[in-house]
C-alpha cells in the first residue's frame, strides 16, 4: 500500500444510498460525492447502506463498505465491530430518519451506537415537536451517544432544545443542500423541452398520499381559464414504501380527478426517477413552483430547496421548513387543504411577471450559502471539532479552467464585468484586465501548450497595441463602442494601469515558448514605452515596473536595466523609511489593495542585485502585512469598504480576490528565493480563500463556469464573476502548477 493510502482518512456515513430510491440516499450521495471532489486523496467518503429488506439487494457502488438490513438486530452490530476495526475511519456520521432504521422510532439504530467505538455526529432529517416518552427518551439516547447533532433549520433546533432537552451547545444548524446553477429564465429550457409559450407550474419527488397534490388540481380550473397556455408539470415516481403497501392507488386517484375537472390537456405526470440533470432542467423550465406538503411539522424537504436553488419563485403549504424559508420576497405561503388559496396565489404570479422575476432571483441570491460546496465546508468544519486531523486545509485543487475567462473575451479583448455569469459588454474594456488576460495567457501556454491560450495571448497584445499612447504611457478606459475613454482614462493615475501593461509585455518577450514573431511585438512595445524616459511614484506602479525588470534581466544583463531597477528599489526604500515607525512596518501610511507586490518587488531586486538591504526590508514589511492579514489558519484580506489607515482600525469587508493572488505569488517569490517553508504554507492557506476558508465560509471560485465571484462582503459573496475576479483566480491557482 503506498504511503498516499495509507495516510487517508475515512469519514463513513450510515444511511440509505443510491440507487435505493430515497431522500434520504439522494442527499447523502450529493454530500459525500462534493466531500470527495473537494478533499480527496487525503479524505474520503465510505457508506454503510442501509437496506429495507433482508432480500433487498443492490447494486451498490464501491464506497459502500457494508450493509444493515433494516430488521436485523445482529446488522447493526456487525457493522459496529467493522467500523471499530478500521483504523482509517475517523468518524461516523448517521443520517437519521427514524423510517430508515427498525424497531419503534428507529430504536436498532442505539444497538449500533452502543457498540461503536469511533466519534459520532448525527443528522437529524425529521425533528417532530411533542414527542412522546419513547421517541423522546431515543432522540435523547442518540444524543448522548453523538459528540454533536446537525439539524437542517433553526426551527428544528428550537424544538430539540426545547422537546428534548438537548444541549444547544453540541447542536449545528447546516442547512440542506443544493445543486450550484447558473441563474437562467425560463424561456431556453422550456424550449428545450417544448414548453415555448407555455406557462410552467411544477411540483416534483416521490409521490404520496401526504404529498397533497390534489388540493393543486382542483385549484386549476379558474387559473387555466384566465392563463390557458398555462400547464402543472407532477414529476416523480410513487414512494417505494407506498407502492408496496397501497400500488397506485394515490396516482389514479389524481389523474381520475383530472379528468373529472377536465384539466386532461393542462397536467402532464411524469412517472419517473430523474436524474439530476434533468430534473434541474425541468426547474428551469418552471415559471412556478409548488410545494404541497400536508405535513405541518415537516422541517426539511429537498424539493423546496432545489426549487429556491434553481430561483424559481415558490408558492408553499406552510409547513415547518417553508415557514422559515419562503418570505414575500421569494415567495407566498398557503393554508393546508385549501384549493382557493393555491389559486389566489398563482393568479397573482403568473398575472405579474415582473414580480414572478423578481422573486425568483431573490430566491437565488438568498441560496448561494446552502450550494452543497458551501454545505460541505460547514460539515467538515463541525467534523473537525471532534477530530482535528479532519483539517480543512488539505482541499483538493480544482482543475484549471478557462470556460469563463474564454466567455469574457471577444476578438477585440476581454469584456470588464459581468452580470452573474453573462458579459457585461455596457462595462466596456480596461487596460488592466487586458494586461492581467496577457500575463494568465502567457503563462498557461508556458506551462501546457495549449493553442487556445496562444490565441487569447495575442487578443490581448493586440489590446494593449491599441491603447498606447505616444507618450508611453496607456489608456485604461476603453467603452462598449471600442473607442478609447479618454475623459475617464485622463482622470486616473495613468502609472498602475501602465506599468501592469509593461510587466505583461515583458513576460511574454521573455517567455521562450511563445513563438518569436509573438515575443518581437511585445519587446517592441515594452521599448517603445521605455524609450520615452517615463518616470512613475505610485508604490504600486514603482513595484511592477521593477517585476518587469527583473524579468528583462533574467534574459538580458543590461547595466542600464539593472541601474533603472536599483533606482525603483531605493524608492521603495525611501518610502519605507519616511512612513515605518515601530508598530508600522510599511511603505505608506496605509495598506490597500494588492500590498504584497510591495514587499514582492524588493524581494526580486535582492535576487538579482544581492543587496541585503533590499531582502531585510521585503521580510519586516511582509512579516508585517501577514500579521494583519493571517489569522487562525484563516488569509483575511484587508477591505476595500475602508482600507486600513496607519493607527486606525483595518477594515474585513468587500475582501477582493486580486488582493488575494497578489500575496499568494509574493509567498510564492518568498518561498523560492528565501527557501522558508513556512511562506509555502501560508501561500496554501491564502488560496484556500477562494474554495471557502474566508470570514463567510463560502466558496468563491465556481467550479461549474471556471469564474470567480468578484468578492467577499459582510453578509454575502458578489455573485457577478467579472474579468479581474476570474482573472486573478487563475493567476492563483497557476503559481501552483511551479
Amino acid at each position: 500500500m503506498s504511503t498516499d493510502q495509507q495516510n487517508k482518512s475515512w469519514i463513513v456515513y450510515l444511511s440509505t444510498f443510491p440507487p435505493r430510491k430515497c431522500g434520504i440516499a439522494t442527499f447523502t450521495a450529493d454530500l459525500t460525492n462534493t466531500i470527495d471532489q473537494m478533499f480527496q486523496p487525503s479524505l474520503e467518503s465510505k457508506i454503510v447502506a442501509m437496506n429495507l429488506t433482508e432480500i433487498s439487494h443492490l447494486p451498490y457502488p464501491d464506497k459502500v463498505i457494508s450493509q444493515i438490513s433494516q430488521p436485523r438486530e445482529e446488522d447493526y452490530i456487525n457493522a459496529a465491530y467493522k467500523i471499530n476495526q478500521l483504523e482509517k475511519v475517523k468518524l461516523v456520521n448517521i443520517q437519521h430518519e427514524f423510517g430508515i432504521f427498525g424497531g419503534e422510532y428507529g430504536s436498532h439504530l442505539l444497538l449500533l451506537l452502543e457498540k461503536l467505538q469511533k466519534p459520532v455526529v448525527t443528522t437529524l432529517h425529521t425533528v417532530l415537536p411533542a414527542p412522546d416518552e419513547r421517541m423522546r427518551n431515543i432522540v435523547q439516547t442518540i444524543m448522548k451517544y453523538s459528540k454533536g447533532i446537525i439539524a437542517m433549520t433553526h426551527y428544528s433546533k428550537k424544538i430539540l432544545v426545547k422537546d428534548y432537552g438537548l444541549d444547544s451547545d453540541r447542536i449545528r444548524v447546516i442547512p440542506h443542500g443544493i445543486h450550484h446553477v447558473p441563474y437562467n429564465t425560463s424561456e431556453h429550457a422550456k424550449s428545450i423541452l417544448g414548453f415555448s409559450n407555455k406557462l410552467i407550474l411544477s411540483t416534483f419527488g416521490l409521490i404520496n398520499p401526504g404529498k397533497g397534490i390534489e388540493y393543486v388540481i382542483e385549484a386549476l380550473p379558474p387559473i387555466v381559464e384566465k392563463f390557458p397556455n398555462v400547464r402543472l408539470l407532477v414529476i416523480g415516481v410513487t414512494h417505494p414504501v407506498v407502492l408496496e403497501q397501497e400500488g397506485e392507488n394515490y396516482r389514479n386517484f389524481l389523474i381520475k380527478k383530472v379528468y373529472e375537472l377536465g384539466l386532461s390537456g393542462y397536467v402532464s405526470f411524469y412517472n419517473t426517477y430523474l436524474d439530476l440533470n434533468d430534473l434541474l432542467g425541468f426547474l428551469e423550465a418552471t415559471d412556478v413552483y409548488l410545494s404541497t406538503s400536508l405535513n405541518p411539522n415537516q422541517i426539511v424537504s429537498g424539493t423546496l430547496s432545489y426549487a429556491l436553488g434553481s430561483g424559481r419563485p415558490v408558492i408553499s403549504t406552510a409547513f415547518a421548513q417553508a415557514k422559515q424559508d419562503i418570505t414575500n420576497e421569494v415567495g407566498i405561503l398557503v393554508d393546508f387543504k385549501n384549493p382557493q388559496a393555491f389559486t389566489d396565489a398563482i393568479i397573482k404570479l403568473l398575472s405579474n411577471d415582473q414580480l414572478r422575476l423578481q422573486m425568483g432571483k431573490n430566491a437565488y441570491f438568498r441560496t448561494r450559502h446552502m450550494t452543497w460546496q458551501n454545505v460541505t465546508l460547514s460539515y467538515l468544519k463541525f467534523f473537525s471539532q471532534f477530530v482535528p486531523e479532519l483539517t480543512l486545509g488539505q482541499r483538493k485543487l480544482p482543475p484549471i479552467k478557462f470556460t469563463h475567462l474564454a466567455k469574457l473575451t471577444e476578438n477585440f479583448g476581454i469584456i470588464q464585468f459581468a452580470k452573474l455569469i453573462e458579459p457585461d459588454l455596457s462595462s466596456g474594456y480596461t487596460l488592466d484586465d487586458n494586461a492581467r488576460a496577457l500575463l494568465l495567457a502567457t503563462l498557461h501556454y508556458k506551462k501546457f501548450g495549449i493553442p487556445s491560450s496562444l490565441k487569447l495571448a495575442s487578443v490581448y497584445l493586440d489590446f494593449l497595441y491599441r491603447v498606447a499612447k505616444p507618450d508611453g504611457y496607456f489608456n485604461n478606459y476603453v467603452n462598449s463602442n471600442r473607442a478609447i475613454d479618454k475623459q475617464r482614462s485622463i482622470q486616473e493615475n495613468p502609472e498602475d494601469p501602465s506599468t501592469r501593461a509593461l510587466y505583461a509585455l515583458a513576460v511574454v518577450s521573455t517567455t521562450k515558448q511563445i513563438p518569436k514573431r509573438i515575443r518581437h511585438q511585445a519587446h517592441s512595445l515594452f521599448e517603445q514605452s521605455s524609450r520615452k524616459n517615463i518616470a512613475f511614484s505610485s508604490p504600486r506602479a514603482i513595484a511592477f515596473y521593477i517585476k518587469a525588470l527583473n524579468c528583462l534581466l533574467s534574459k538580458w544583463k543590461e547595466p542600464k536595466t539593472l541601474a533603472v531597477l536599483r533606482a525603483y528599489c531605493e524608492q521603495l526604500i525611501i518610502l519605507y523609511e519616511k512612513s515605518r515607525s515601530p508598530d508600522w512596518e510599511w511603505f505608506e501610511h496605509y495598506l490597500t489593495y494588492s500590498n504584497a507586490i510591495l514587499p514582492e518587488a524588493l524581494l526580486l531586486g535582492y535576487k538579482i542585485t544581492g543587496e541585503k538591504r533590499y531582502l531585510e526590508v521585503s521580510e519586516k514589511t511582509f512579516n508585517f502585512l501577514i500579521k494583519h492579514t493571517f489569522k487562525d489558519g484563516m488569509y483575511i484580506p484587508i477591505g476595500q469598504s475602508g482600507w486600513f489607515p496607519k493607527g486606525e482600525t483595518r477594515q474585513y469587508f468587500d475582501q477582493q480576490p486580486e488582493d488575494v493572488t497578489a500575496t499568494i505569488e509574493a509567498l510564492n517569490t518568498m518561498f523560492l528565493v528565501t527557501h522558508k517553508k513556512h511562506y509555502k504554507e501560508l501561500a496554501n492557506i491564502a488560496f484556500s480563500w477562494f474554495l471557502g476558508n474566508n470570514v463567510l465560509g463560502q466558496v468563491v471560485y465556481d467550479r461549474t463556469t471556471g469564474g470567480c465571484y468578484d468578492g467577499v462582503g459582510k453578509k454575502f459573496i458578489n455573485l457577478n464573476q467579472g474579468a479581474e475576479s476570474t482573472i486573478s483566480y487563475l493567476l492563483a491557482r497557476l503559481s501552483f502548477e511551479d
